[in-house]
Parts: structure tokens; sequence; C-alpha cells
């Protein structure tokens, strides 16, 4: 009896997966999936000094680029001013012991 009712709910579920699977939107052109040889190439613009920097805002706020890509320069961008302020913050942090400590020494 419960492997029964197991196995209705187990059908149920599949056809209610695949019923949702139909009805899902259709994406648009900016929203195919990038082929690896797209990831590619992006990376590789990417690492291009200042090049790669203005194309992460070009593709970031650009109103042609594709959905994930425009999200993961987006991301990107994110981590880069992280990095940016973790490393002045350190700067000052150990820049100003470091004054001090040689402050100290005379």
């Amino acid at each position: 009896m419960y492997l029964h009712h197991g196995i209705t709910l187990l059908s149920a579920l599949i056809t209610n997966l695949f019923i949702s699977m139909e009805h899902q939107p259709s994406l648009s052109r900016d929203q195919h999936a990038l082929s690896t040889t797209d990831w590619l190439i992006t990376l590789i613009i990417t690492v291009i000094p200042i090049v790669g920097f203005v194309m992460l805002f070009i593709w970031a706020f650009g109103s042609d680029t594709n959905e994930s890509k425009a999200n993961w320069a987006k991301a990107t961008l994110i981590l880069y001013a992280i990095s940016l302020a973790l490393t002045i913050l350190f700067f000052v942090l150990f820049g100003a012991a470091f004054m001090a400590g040689i402050g100290n020494m005379s």
C-alpha cells in the first residue's frame, strides 16, 4: 500500500516537472547560454591590461550584453572593488605601524 502511494507521488512529481518545463518562457536573444569558446575569449580579453578593465564596464552596463556575462562582469567589478579596499586598508594599517616603529627607533 505504501509502495503504491510512493509510486503515485513520484509519478505526479515527474508529471509536474515536465509540465513546468514546457511552460518555461523562451529565452530571448541576449539570454542564450554562452559557449566555452565565448567564455574563453571573454577571459582572454579580461586579462589584457586596461582593455580588460574597460570591457568589464562595457559588459556589466551595456544594454546588448548577454545577461549571464553582464552578471559575471558586475560580480568581477565588485570583487575588484573589495580587493582594492582591502589593499588600501592593509597599506594604511601596516604603513602606520611601520612608520610608528621607525619613529620609535630614533
